[in-house]
């Protein structure tokens, strides 16, 4: 067995000090680092009481992490728990880095499954997939009947949210034409404005604790709580991103107009379909800059992960989905034929002075190594982590394999537009110059989005359209 991890054995001996006040003297009996979470370390602590065993979830923010004050979000939970929403227990939380190392959240440890792939796909989870979507509808429709006259609510803010997201992408500096022309075809269509509602800002499966028989056991990770229109949460459900690979447009789990249906039962108001829409197009390209946001914390050495650099690369996922959404890439997602595939970098192939195995062969194996036999040996971060990690290496090989071709296209594609580089065209269109011309630029970029996808996730290309209403209920 391998040495204790010391850091984790006094962050446990912190929690029970932490915790005695509510749960009496308490001593650590283990604790196991959770996975996910790219704003937010997790952690499953087991304490000794002297009633028994008692498990909770420790949450704490990440240095940069986005997100409420966990003080603030811990107000929110208990609130949402007396309103009909099934939420976790909270036992404490503190904005004092002291205690537990940084701003920190406890709640009592529920029973059940949070991870999409396990209850999309995991025989053992059909009874839950079939109950899920009218349960998940009923708790966002009490999410949006939140009374927020308390007091502790007073943080929920109102920002708007297409200046919210501009303002963050642009803050980056970072170049993104596809990100400019979702910017400005929001702005031309946003539907009219609606009372303020709490909106949970991030209500999907890996958010949801689900039991296999009974279903919704809990709605968890309020961070992103804020004040605005409902059909954000509805329609956040339904990004492509949060399908994990199903071909069920609302959750993984259903069709849209069903999923809107199950929402109106549960007591929120039928939004048309333009607002759903403009929600979905919103929600598709708010991931897009979450990802941006993440990376940057990663590039600047504020919170070194490869978590957070991979995420860089998922960027090319979401304007694969807005080009759709928008109309300017059909759902073959290579709409002229023009892309030519990435081949492998070479096999074993080596460049003297060189040793073999030469570079693609050593990429592979270690690829290999951490998609296959890291998971069976490891648990929790470590075991998601590995995976992400491999990932990467994929990329890396792609990305050896493509040589520049893809660099080379997307330049001859920029100037046929009239610019020299991604700058130039980013600029003009967020001044509103191009603003005529956005389905045509729309398409021009659709093969340079489908050229980064095929290094980054090509298994993209292959998942159904982002357009939810293409297939059939």
């Amino acid at each position: 067995m391998g040495a204790p991890d010391r850091r984790l054995e006094a962050f446990g001996s912190q929690v029970a000090a932490w915790l005695g006040p509510v749960v009496g003297t308490a001593t650590t009996t283990s604790v196991e680092r959770l996975s996910g979470g790219a704003s937010r370390q997790s952690f499953a602590v087991t304490l000794t009481t002297a009633s028994g065993e008692r498990k909770v979830v420790v949450q704490r923010k990440r240095s940069g992490g986005m997100g409420a004050r966990l003080v603030d979000e811990a107000a929110l939970v208990e609130i949402a728990g007396r309103s009909g929403v099934r939420v976790p227990t909270v036992l404490a939380a503190t904005d004092d880095s002291s205690v537990v190392g940084g701003e920190a959240l406890a709640v009592d440890f529920v029973t059940g499954e949070s991870l999409a792939p396990v209850i999309l796909r995991d025989d053992a989870w059909r009874t839950a997939r079939q109950i899920l979507p009218g349960q998940a509808a009923a708790a966002l429709a009490h999410i949006g009947q939140i009374t927020t006259t308390d007091e502790r609510l007073r943080w929920l803010r109102t920002d708007d949210p297409l200046t919210l997201i501009d303002a963050l992408h642009h803050g980056l500096g970072r170049a993104q034409p596809v990100i400019e022309l979702g910017l400005r075809w929001l702005a031309a269509h946003r539907p009219p404005a609606v009372a303020d509602r709490v909106v949970h800002g991030d209500f999907r499966l890996g958010n949801l604790m689900v039991d296999p028989h009974d279903g919704l056991v809990a709605v968890l990770d309020w961070e992103l709580a804020h004040l605005g229109d409902p059909v954000e949460d509805l329609a956040w459900a339904c990004v492509k991103a949060w399908r994990f690979g199903s071909d069920a447009p609302a959750l993984g789990l259903c069709g849209i107009d069903h999923w809107v249906d199950l929402w109106v039962s549960g007591g929120g108001d039928r939004p048309d379909r333009h607002r759903l829409l403009w929600w979905l197009v919103y929600g598709t390209l708010r991931w897009a800059v979450i990802c941006e946001l993440q990376v940057a914390a990663h590039l600047s050495g504020l919170a070194p992960s490869v978590e957070l650099a991979v995420l860089g690369r998922r960027v090319a996922e979401s304007e694969h989905d807005l080009l759709v959404l928008l109309g300017a890439l059909d759902v073959s997602g290579v709409p002229d034929g023009e892309v030519a595939p990435v081949g492998d970098a070479g096999g074993s192939s080596v460049e003297p002075p060189h040793d073999a195995p030469g570079v693609d062969d050593l990429l592979g194996v270690v690829e290999s190594y951490l998609r296959n036999d890291v998971p069976g040996a490891t648990t929790g971060q470590v075991r998601f982590h590995g995976r992400v990690a491999a990932n990467a290496v994929g990329i890396v090989r792609r990305q050896l394999a493509d040589a520049g071709q893809a660099g080379h296209r997307h330049q001859a594609r920029l100037e046929a537009l009239g610019f020299s580089g991604d700058g130039g065209l980013a600029d003009a269109l967020r001044s509103g110059q191009l603003d005529d011309r956005l389905d045509e630029i729309g398409a021009v970029l659709g093969p340079s989005v489908v050229d980064k996808l095929r290094v980054a996730n090509p298994g993209y290309l292959l998942t159904p359209s982002a357009d939810p209403w293409s297939t059939a209920e």
